[in-house]
């Protein structure tokens, strides 16, 4: 549920983001007969049996595969275990690079494929392992052979995990008023044009795109949070490119509060979006 919103809060779609989908939809043929133009971003949520080829694209015929059509919208991979784990691993490249190629004989295609990538998974083959509710049934071997199938690499390509616990029966009869999802994109097209004035001249768009050199440019820290982003790289033996995303991760909280400094409290929340991985993956 949560995931299929995500669309529905994302930054309006520009004129030539649009053109963009629409075209690499009419050469997969997906493409409406009564739809011209693409004016929503895309919600693509393949199976789990879904082949390596079906997902970045390929075939006899070259055609783009899942990856290329959720292009500036969602990919969403729900129970992620369930997955081929070479299925899984053929992302971690689409997901630096933003594209794909595909290569034949004599011909090389390459598709577009900026996409954000959600997946959910259970802790466990049953699901309660870590819950205060119910007792987990599974061994130790089977938790570790079930979590074994995502691997570190791919793990440190997501930005933000987040543990969401089992929702109490009280709580779905709930009235207390709360943000709506037009409210929340009305906040979140405001960080992405502060992101666009940001980095005008920098021919690029928003805080996913920046490079090391430009993090170093626009995402600078005040001494407490230096402070704090170090202890907290060497506690969890975070990675480089962690390191980046973090940084990535808190300039755009900052942006989402409008503030132009990016505070400790920012780091702090950004720092949280790491640490699941240490507790269910401790190798």
């Amino acid at each position: 549920m949560l995931a299929r919103r995500i669309p529905s809060i994302l930054p309006d779609l520009s004129f030539e983001e649009a053109l963009e989908i629409t075209k690499i939809h009419s050469i997969s043929g997906t493409l409406k007969p009564d739809t011209p133009i693409i004016t929503t971003r895309p919600f693509r949520s393949p199976h789990h049996t879904i082949s390596a080829t079906s997902l970045v694209g390929g075939g006899i015929i070259p055609k783009p595969g899942e990856i290329s059509l959720a292009h500036y919208g969602v990919l969403f991979l729900d129970e992620l275990p369930e997955f081929n784990q070479h299925t899984l691993e053929v992302l971690r490249g689409p997901l630096e690079d933003k594209s794909v190629t595909i290569s034949r004989l004599n011909s090389s295609l390459t598709y577009p494929c900026d996409f954000m990538f959600v997946a959910s998974m259970n802790p466990c083959p049953c699901g309660y392992y870590g819950s205060s509710d119910k007792e987990c049934t599974c061994t130790p071997q089977a938790i570790s052979k079930y979590m074994g199938k995502i691997s570190g690499p791919l793990l440190d390509r997501i930005d933000i995990q987040i543990e969401v616990s089992l929702v109490k029966y009280e709580k779905l009869g709930n009235e207390e008023l709360l943000e709506t999802s037009s409210q929340i994109k009305e906040r979140v097209n405001r960080a992405k044009q502060i992101q666009i004035e940001r980095y005008k001249k920098e021919n690029i768009y928003a805080n996913s795109s920046l490079t090391p050199k430009l993090i170093s440019k626009y995402c600078k820290l005040e001494e407490d949070s230096k402070a704090l982003l170090e202890k907290a790289f060497n506690k969890l033996g975070l990675s480089a490119r962690a390191y980046g995303r973090i940084l990535k991760v808190a300039r755009t909280i900052a942006d989402l509060e409008g503030s132009e400094q990016i505070k400790k409290v920012h780091i702090a929340e950004a720092i949280q979006y790491r640490s699941l991985d240490k507790k269910y993956w401790k190798n």
